[in-house]
């Protein structure tokens, strides 16, 4: 059955204790809804539909009983979400002409020492009182709807608390108390909607860098178009200053590019014709004319975007511990308020009328919202900022995992490694010629992706030789691969293959145990008789690999090993290059699952890292999943739980410093959210708390945990403090 998805704005939706109102409104009275998903940072609600009788107008009827309100942005309506500029705000308006009624009522007050004017029994100017009701009505404008409608529903929220809170206090001859209360919380509501609209901003203006125009060449003529109407195909100009508006192909041209938007990396790359450039980078020294290989809705940036936003709702291990915490501690509040009224008049010297006050300050600050968003602003915030950084984590739980890291295992090729292999050397054995045993290997590895398969077959096509039609192809993984070539068997592989093929008797020749000693890589080639020969490959060690490891032990991981399929002695080498606390060679894809579940069982909490692809049975098995070398590459990105955008180790460092950061500042917003509002219930039932200071407690609260998460996305994660490494100096076995 196929289904729809509309997306919707949703008016008044800033707060995650508004989701709860939305979910139980929509639940029964919407049929055909297949799932729903909400971002209180963007205030959007999307819903996947069946093909039953749902339409948009129903649905946003059930919003409307929320006091909300709904705007589709999907579906032939409008596609961005409406703007207003904060003095047109109507919370702002509603909260200052309250307080100026409450001034007036002051000012009354004032009066009335030196002017007789008529009092109530309490001695309050009815002018005074007057003016004190007016500015309570009329500051509970918006929030009595919403109260309505909680009250309804029997889901009682802050609205229906402060209503409360200010009807109370009027019962109780506080005038001035009421209209505070409701003022107040007017305006909490313009600054709430205010700065959950400026993280919003905040972290889409980290994101959205593409331009929106494109300089179209057609018949030698420049055309200024919207970048949207760019397809596959499309020749571009684009100049020094400017920011390439799709992926695209090098035609012409050579330059520099700033690829920091994607890759977090801020040194320029060159580029010239034939390379590939990314949406959203930008140009730095001539003019480049390009071809474009796809259009802004498939762009690599697009793809970060859509990765990105589907991240902010797989939510971290500690949101959903506050989402649960939340649905009780409103109720447990609530029962507080209960028994301070029904227990401080027999308990202590309190009045009725003191006990009624005291429990409508309880009530104000039972209301969870600054704890319920103390979580979601600062995940969402950690992922931009990362996102900026050209590490892209799908989702919260993975942006909670690498802060308790114990171990890191890395694959060696492409990830320790550059992956870029190089033919250094071609021995043919007994009478065969370089060129016969060339032509027999590039037959072998011509439906490779291996990046060995790779350098042989680039390296045959330099030295001239062609390659052969095979007759049948088999991929033996973990040993190499075999083909049928003109009625006869020819293979490629490692000592594994050899053995296979020839029995356990055969043996490496003599060069290829010398070339092995020296850390290369030997593919030996054969027949259903013999060795033929073997090719020396080498892969470096990236620069920065050593550097990496030295700062993730600094940073407190107790080992960081390398896994690799490669031989022995080669991976020895590799790993003493780059300082590896441990290697273990010469393993299958079910031996690297293995090993990675007897780290995670030795060291606890793990991290694996490859390619996304060759070694996805071994990311599966880790806590966390990291692919190196994402940018561009569908099939990583879609594969790892986390991927550095640039290929860069040294991000792996930063990484684990940004992960500890976020929760280190989620941990102060629980704190803070729950310490002022414990600090003014301690203060009420002592009976110095106010209303009005309960409102600026939650107020407050809220704003605070919101400019505390969002540092996040101003300051860099610091370096990890030293720590000495507790590894053992010889290398593992496998």
């Amino acid at each position: 059955m196929s289904t729809k998805t509309l997306l919707f704005h949703i008016e008044g939706l800033d707060c995650p204790n508004e989701v709860r109102q939305l979910k139980r409104a929509l639940t029964g009275v919407v049929p055909d809804v297949e799932s729903v998903r909400f971002d209180t940072l963007k205030g959007t609600m999307a819903l996947e539909l069946g093909n039953g009788a749902c339409t948009q107008l129903r649905i946003e009827e059930a919003v409307t009983s929320t006091g909300m309100k709904a705007v589709c942005l999907s579906g032939g309506a409008p596609a961005t979400i409406p703007k207003t500029h904060p003095w047109k705000n109507p919370h702002l308006i509603v909260s200052v002409a309250a307080f100026a009624l409450a001034v007036a009522a002051v000012g009354v007050e004032l009066l009335a020492s030196f002017f007789p004017i008529p009092e109530t029994a309490t001695g309050v100017p009815w002018p005074a009182v007057a003016l004190f009701v007016a500015a309570t009505l009329l500051g509970l404008r918006f929030i009595a709807i919403k109260a309505f409608y909680a009250l309804k529903n029997l889901a009682p929220d802050i609205h229906l608390l402060v209503v409360i809170a200010a009807l109370g206090a009027l019962l109780l001859g506080e005038w001035f108390e009421a209209a505070a209360v409701s003022s107040l919380f007017a305006f909490s509501l313009f600054l709430e909607s205010w700065s959950t609209g400026r993280a919003r901003h905040a972290i889409a203006a980290l994101m959205e860098v593409a331009p929106d125009t494109a300089r179209y060449l057609k018949n030698g003529a420049e055309t200024l178009v919207p970048a949207s109407t760019i397809v596959t195909g499309d020749r571009l100009r684009v100049l020094p200053g400017e920011r390439i508006p799709v992926d695209a192909r090098v035609l012409a041209g050579i330059s520099s590019v700033d690829e920091s938007t994607l890759t977090g990396e801020s040194r320029p790359v060159s580029k010239a014709p034939g390379d590939p450039v990314y949406a959203g980078t930008l140009n730095q020294e001539s003019a480049f004319e390009l071809e474009a290989l796809n259009d802004t809705a498939h762009s690599s940036l697009a793809r970060i975007m859509h990765l990105v936003e589907e991240a902010q709702l797989r939510r971290a291990p500690v949101e959903q511990f506050v989402d649960r915490f939340a649905r009780i501690y409103t109720p447990l509040m609530m029962a507080v308020a209960l028994l301070a009224f029904l227990g401080l008049p027999i308990a202590a010297a309190y009045t009725w009328p003191e006990a009624f006050y005291a429990a409508l300050v309880i009530l104000l600050i039972a209301c969870p919202c600054a704890l319920v968003i103390s979580t979601p602003v600062s995940i969402v915030a950690g992922l931009a900022r990362a996102a900026r950084e050209g590490v892209l984590i799908k989702g919260g739980i993975h942006l909670e995992t690498p802060a308790r890291l114990k171990v890191i295992a890395l694959d060696k090729t492409g990830t320790l490694t550059t992956g870029r292999m190089t033919v250094s050397a071609v021995e043919p054995l007994a009478d065969w010629t370089m060129h016969e045993l060339l032509a027999h290997a590039a037959s072998v590895e011509a439906q490779s992706t291996h990046p060995i398969a790779q350098a042989i077959l680039q390296y045959a096509h330099t030295q001239g030789v062609a390659v052969d039609a095979v007759e049948a192809h088999t991929n033996l993984p973990g040993k190499g691969a075999q083909v049928t070539r003109a009625g006869h068997t020819a293979w490629a592989g490692n000592v594994r293959m050899l053995k296979a093929m020839l029995g356990e008797a055969a043996v490496l020749p003599e060069g290829a145990l010398a070339a092995e000693a020296r850390g290369k890589t030997v593919v030996l080639i054969g027949d259903a008789k013999e060795v033929m020969g073997f090719i020396v490959c080498e892969d470096a060690p990236r620069p920065e690999s050593r550097a990496a490891i030295e700062a993730l032990h600094n940073a407190g991981i107790d080992s960081v090993v390398m896994l690799t399929g490669d031989n022995r002695m080669t991976a020895d080498a590799i790993a003493l290059a780059v300082g590896a606390d441990a290697v273990y060679a010469e393993l299958l894809p079910e031996h690297k699952v293995e090993t990675v579940r007897a780290l995670k069982q030795q060291y606890g909490c793990i991290a694996m890292v490859g390619d996304g692809i060759n070694d996805a049975p071994a990311l599966a098995a880790a806590d966390v999943s990291i692919a190196m070398g994402a940018m561009g590459s569908d099939a990583a990105l879609e594969t790892a739980d986390i991927a550095l955008m640039a290929d860069d180790l040294s991000r792996l460092p930063w990484l684990i410093g940004h992960s500890r950061r976020t929760m280190r500042i989620i941990r102060q917003n629980i704190v803070i959210a729950l310490g002022l509002k414990g600090a003014v219930a301690v203060l009420a039932l002592f009976g110095i708390a106010t209303l009005w200071l309960a409102v600026l407690s939650d107020m407050g609260a809220s704003l605070i945990v919101i400019a505390n998460g969002l540092r996040l996305l101003r300051t860099p994660a610091p370096a990890p403090a030293k720590k000495p490494c507790c590894c053992p100096e010889n290398h593992g076995t496998p």
